[in-house]
């Protein structure tokens, strides 16, 4: 928390990136007080421009372009936050364990690991998108994503685990009975929650990402309302061309809002976690001492 509130008070990216998310995460509780169900159509009228009533317009769809963004935004974070969850879960279970137990288990999940790693992912998921279209709803798409997102970061525990079972602590924990489990889940992860954090941004952002790039694509279950979706929705119905530029620039600014909120807070938080940065900082805090 000390370092939350050094961030937000000395660090103007970490308070623009932070300020970016809340406006969208404010965004997306207003869905749950929408007068509208998203998969309602011809409700109000079509392609009207902005207005006092209608804030962001309408669509050809009949459809309030502001509300149904606000449930976008909410299905988009959704996938996001699942597929980070689900992937750095199994990537901190799989690397710390891979780091600490070492010998042949190490072998064998680094192989695992670099297999994932290799692999295309984007093709990937356009194949698996192309063949479980109808299927993929929001929670399937975090899944997917989750699947092939926990290498890489499995590799950054796995190394910041060969240094700490190496301290003093840890055979300190080791000799006092503790179980491999207790030293490493509660001796170890503690050390690596910056690391996690700041991984986690980079997920959110690949998360999102692949999300949109695949509904836009037309390759997820259109039914369900995303970023994506939304703008596949403005192209197909050529929004652009007929004049109702509202409809495709709404969730293009969402996304641009929310990608740089999640940017400015990895730049923001890499920075801090910096060994010369902090080095720099702790000899500030002892000059003005």
């Amino acid at each position: 928390m000390q370092a939350f509130r050094d961030l937000l008070k000395y660090d103007k990216n970490f308070l623009i990136g932070f300020s970016f998310l809340v406006f969208v995460i404010f965004l997306s509780i207003l869905s749950f007080f929408s007068p509208y169900n998203p998969q309602d159509r011809y409700i109000v009228p079509r392609d009207i421009p902005p207005s006092a009533k209608h804030i962001l317009g309408t669509n050809s769809l009949g459809q309030d372009v502001f509300w149904y963004l606000t449930f976008a935004i909410k299905n988009s974070l959704i996938i996001g936050v699942l597929a980070v969850f689900l992937g750095r879960t199994v990537a901190i279970i799989v690397g710390l364990l891979s780091g600490y137990i070492g010998g042949r288990f190490d072998r064998l999940i680094t192989t695992i690991t670099d297999s994932f790693i290799v692999l295309p992912r984007l093709p990937i998921l356009i194949l698996l998108s192309f063949i479980l279209r109808a299927e993929l709803d929001f929670i399937t798409m975090a899944l997917l994503l989750a699947f092939f997102d926990w290498a890489w970061p499995s590799k950054r525990y796995r190394s910041q685990i060969l240094s700490l079972k190496e301290m003093e602590f840890t055979n300190t924990a080791k000799f006092s009975g503790r179980k491999i489990s207790q030293i490493i889940f509660k001796e170890h992860v503690p050390f690596l929650i910056p690391y996690i954090l700041a991984d986690s941004i980079s997920g959110f952002l690949f998360a999102i990402g692949m999300e949109i790039t695949l509904s836009v694509l037309g390759l997820t279950n259109l039914d369900t309302p995303t970023i994506g979706t939304m703008i596949f929705w403005a192209n197909y119905y050529r929004a652009m061309l007929y004049g109702t530029w509202w409809w495709v620039t709404a969730p293009i600014v969402a996304l641009i809002i929310t990608v740089l909120g999640f940017y400015l807070l990895s730049v923001s938080v890499s920075t801090f976690l910096d060994p010369r940065v902090r080095l720099q900082r702790i000899k500030m805090g002892e000059t003005k001492q």
